[in-house]
C-alpha cells in the first residue's frame, strides 16, 4: 500500500519557519483567515481554494528558498501547502452543509440494510472473483478514509482499496485463466467492498477531494479511481431489485426484514442529481488505459452493471 506518511509536509512546515519565508506565511494565513470568515458555498470554495493554489505555487516557484529546486521538490511543497491549508479549513469545507450531512447519513443507512442480505452473486461477480481475505484488505484501506483531513490522504485511501481490486482481477486473469472484464469485473467488485466497508461519510469525502483535491493531481489513476468509487456511491443511492440479480419479492422482504433489524424508517433515497452533482464541477473521466466492452452479466431484460454506470453518468452530465 502507499504510505500516507506527510513527508511532504514536514519539509515544507520546516520552509515555512526559515524566516526567509515570511511573506508566504503571512499570505497562506491571511487567506485561511479570509476564507474562514466567509459563507460556505462548496462550488465557489473550490474555485477559490484552486486559485489561490495556483497563485502560491507561482510564489513558491518564484521564491528564493526554492532557486534551484527539482520539479519533485517544488511538488513536495506545493503537496505541503495543500495539506496546511486544508487542514486548517478542513472544519469549514468538509460535510460543511446539513445538506451533505443527511446524505451522508441516508447513504450509511441504506448500506446498512443491504449489508443484512447482499451476496457476492447478487452482483453477478465471478466466483473467480471471490476472494474474502482480498476483498477484507481492500475495505480496511477504504474505511480509513476519515482518519485522515487533507485530500491528497483520502484519495490515498481510496488508491490503495482499488489497487488491491485491480491486483485480485490480475491474479485471477493469471492463476485462474480468467479473462479481465475491465471494468465490467472491477466495478461490481467496488460496489460490493465499498457496501462491506460502509465507508463512513461517503459522499463528503468524495466531495471534499472533488473540490480540492489539486487539479493537477486529479487525474489519470487518481481520478480513474476516484470517478469509480462515485459511479459506486451513485450505484449503491439508486440502488433496488432492478439492480440486482435477484427477485424483488425477496429483495423488499429482505430491505423489509432489515429495517426492522436495524429499526432504520423506510425513507426515500435521495436522488441522484442531489447526491452525486458537486455543484456544476464534473466528475473525471476515466483513464484510457483502462477500455471498456460489453458484459453479459446480467441475462434476458436485466441491465448490465456498467450499462447502468454509464446511465447514471449521463444524468450526473
Amino acid at each position: 500500500m502507499e504510505t500516507t506518511h506527510p513527508l511532504p509536509f514536514d519539509s515544507f512546515l520546516d520552509k515555512m519557519r526559515n524566516p526567509a519565508s515570511l511573506d508566504l506565511v503571512r499570505s497562506i494565513k491571511s487567506f485561511i483567515v479570509s476564507f474562514s470568515f466567509n459563507v460556505g458555498n462548496p462550488e465557489n470554495d473550490g474555485k477559490r481554494i484552486q486559485d489561490f493554489f495556483l497563485t502560491t505555487e507561482a510564489a513558491i516557484r518564484d521564491h528564493p528558498l526554492w532557486a534551484g529546486s527539482t520539479d519533485e521538490e517544488i511538488d513536495n511543497a506545493l503537496e505541503g501547502l495543500e495539506k496546511y491549508v486544508m487542514t486548517k479549513l478542513n472544519s469549514r469545507t468538509f460535510a460543511s452543509s446539513a445538506q451533505d450531512v443527511k446524505m451522508d447519513r441516508e447513504i450509511s443507512e441504506k448500506i446498512c440494510l443491504l449489508q443484512t442480505f447482499l451476496r457476492p452473486e447478487h452482483l453477478d461477480i465471478p466466483v473467480v472473483l471471490q476472494n474474502e481475505a482480498l476483498w477484507l484488505l481492500a475495505e480496511k484501506e477504504l474505511k480509513k478514509i476519515n482518519a485522515f483531513k487533507a485530500p491528497r490522504e483520502k484519495l490515498l485511501c481510496i488508491m490503495n482499496c482499488c489497487r488491491v481490486i485491480n491486483n485480485l482481477l490480475l491474479n485471477a486473469s493469471i492463476s485462474e485463466d480468467h479473462v479481465p472484464g475491465g471494468a465490467d469485473d472491477f466495478l461490481p467488485v467496488l460496489i460490493y467492498v465499498t457496501i462491506k466497508a460502509n465507508p463512513p461519510q461517503l459522499h463528503s469525502n468524495l466531495k471534499f477531494i472533488q473540490l480540492y483535491r489539486r487539479q493537477s493531481k486529479l487525474i489519470s489513476e487518481a481520478a480513474y479511481y476516484h470517478t469509480n468509487l462515485v459511479s459506486a456511491k451513485s450505484f449503491i443511492v439508486e440502488l433496488n431489485a432492478k439492480s440486482l440479480s435477484i427477485e424483488e419479492t425477496e429483495f423488499e422482504e429482505s430491505m423489509q426484514a432489515a429495517r426492522l433489524v436495524n429499526r432504520v424508517p423506510q425513507i426515500t433515497s435521495p436522488t441522484i442529481d442531489k447526491i452525486s452533482t458537486f455543484g456544476k464541477q464534473t466528475d473525471p473521466g476515466p483513464s484510457t488505459e483502462m477500455h471498456k466492452r460489453k458484459t453479459n452479466i446480467n441475462v434476458d431484460t436485466k441491465e448490465s452493471l456498467h450499462r447502468k454506470m454509464k446511465i447514471i453518468w449521463c444524468r450526473r452530465g
